[in-house]
Order: structure tokens, then sequence, then C-alpha cells
């Protein structure tokens, strides 16, 4: 079906940049319409149970909720134009909710992604000296940080404040006395790889000389942007999207998927509320309501 109408309807309120991602949506919806249901498209042909079984094929194709809700108000829109052409009475898209979608910023890397990330890391140790004559402590240092940060979770602003004399290191074990949000403090325990990179980071400084007992300050001190700058460039080596706050996401969701309780989870990450820590185990719930959802009948 040709969508010239509603496209040059829609051009009176909408830039040319939405009303093409909206006929191309459509064009898609056409495709799965003719395809599923073998007619061609028209608004009156389309039915909720159409739009829902739309909705449950973008899921089940692994899209994510924003870009499943985005191809659905397309479809709403074109429906909503139809019906005030009074070419049909209702509009059946209107009774299909979209999915909820993760709140902003709550997002962690999955498994393949992890391991790209920590590789992307070990690439650049195995390399850095000898590809980065003048500035491999730096390099180094971005690396180990971004391990640092994979195994503890700890937030850009605590990495900053974190002093030598704050970090206990011993053979089998260790952890972090962490000055958090309003001067509070908590300890955070070390695993192994968290440990190893702390150690990999003293050699590090003892090769370049490096004083001070700021732990993850090269010469020019630390910021905040510069944890930032640090995990952006390893994650660019990896070719994942992750911040320093992408990293404490992942930390936690990693130890609420191996079975730690919420209230440890909580002192852990330094959260002043379970509810804060409670957002890890609703993908769950989530993954729960569309399995029932797609075997409605």
């Amino acid at each position: 079906m040709a969508f010239e109408d509603f496209a040059r309807h829609l051009s009176a309120q909408a830039s040319p940049v939405t009303v093409g991602g909206y006929v191309r949506d459509l064009q898609q919806f056409a495709v799965w319409f003719e395809h599923t249901n073998g007619e061609t498209l028209e608004p009156e042909r389309v039915t909720p149970s159409d739009v829902r079984e739309y909705r449950n094929w973008l899921q089940r194709r692994g899209l994510r909720a924003a870009t499943v809700n985005r191809r659905l108000a397309a479809v709403r829109a074109w429906l909503d134009w139809a019906r005030h052409q009074g070419r049909i009475s209702e509009n059946p898209a209107r009774r299909v909710p979209g999915l909820r979608e993760q709140p902003p910023g709550l997002r962690w890397l999955d498994k393949r992604e992890r391991y790209a990330l920590r590789r992307a890391a070990e690439r650049i140790l195995q390399v850095a000296r000898l590809r980065y004559p003048v500035r491999w402590v730096v390099y180094e240092r971005d690396a180990l940080l971004t391990l640092f940060l994979l195994n503890t979770g700890l937030r850009a602003g605590e990495v900053v404040r974190l002093r030598w004399s704050d970090v206990v290191l011993g053979e089998r074990k260790g952890h972090l006395l962490v000055r958090g949000k309003g001067d509070k403090q908590r300890v955070v325990p070390l695993n192994k790889a968290a440990r190893d990179a702390l150690r990999r980071w003293k050699t590090t400084r003892r090769d370049a000389d490096i004083e001070g007992d700021q732990v993850w300050a090269v010469r020019d001190g630390l910021t905040v942007r510069t944890v930032q700058r640090a995990v952006a460039r390893v994650a660019r080596e990896a070719g994942v999207e992750a911040t320093p706050h992408v990293l404490r996401h992942t930390f936690a969701k990693s130890l609420v998927d191996a079975g730690v309780s919420l209230e440890k989870v909580a002192r852990i990450l330094g959260h002043k509320s379970l509810d804060t820590t409670r957002r890890y185990v609703e993908p769950s719930a989530q993954d729960l309501a569309r399995a029932v959802e797609e075997v409605a009948l």
C-alpha cells in the first residue's frame, strides 16, 4: 500500500525526518501484514489482534522496547488519520499498549558485551607500551580502571575520591573504604579481578614513577570527566556503548543474577532504598509478562 496521502497530512505538522521514519515503519508493517494474513494492507482490514501480534513479532526479533513503541506509534498515527478520513470508525491500535521501557540510564552490558570490553582492556595492556611510547601509562590506567569499575560498581565520583589509604589489598581478599554521596562511607569487598587490576596498576605506577595518594590519578589529578573518558576509550576499542554508570549497573545486575540478596547488593552499591536495588530484578518480571502475553488467545 502507498502512504503518500498520509505522508502529506503528516508533513504539515512534523519534520521531513519524522515523516520519512513513519513511512518506513509503515512499509515494514505492510510487508509483515501481507506476509502474515495474505491480504493487502488497508486500514479497514487491521484488527487489534493484528497490532498485538505485530508487537509480539517485533519483540521476538529482539528489538528494544523503544524501537517497538516507535513502530507502533507509526501504525497508530496512520490509523488515526484513516479514522479522521472516515475509513474506519475506531483505531484498533489504540487498544494495544506499547512495551514498558527501562528507565533512562538503567542499562547494563550483556555477556557478549562484557567479554568484548574485557578483551579490549587486555589488548590495550598488551600493546600500550609499544604503541604509545609517550602516553602508555594513560592507556594502561584506562584499561585497568575500566576492569576495576566493572568489578566494583563504584560511581565515577567515588573513584575520584578513592585514596590508597582507603584500600586494603591482601593476597586472597581485600576491600575498599568508599566515600559516597553526602560524605557517607561504606566498605566494598574486592573480588579477584578487582584485586588484580589494582596490583597491576601499582606496578604501572612504579614503572612510571607516579606518586600521590589518589589511586587512579596519573600526574594531572583525576576528575569525573577523566573517568568517563577512560571508560569511553576502552568501550570504543571493544565496539560497545559503556559509561561508568553502565558498568555500575552491569556489576549490580551480575550480583543479582548470581543470587546475591538485594540487601547485600544495596549495601555494596550504597543504595539508600531497596526500591533502587529492585530495579535489577524487574527485567525478569517483564520477561514473565511478555511470555504470558505471547500466548494470549
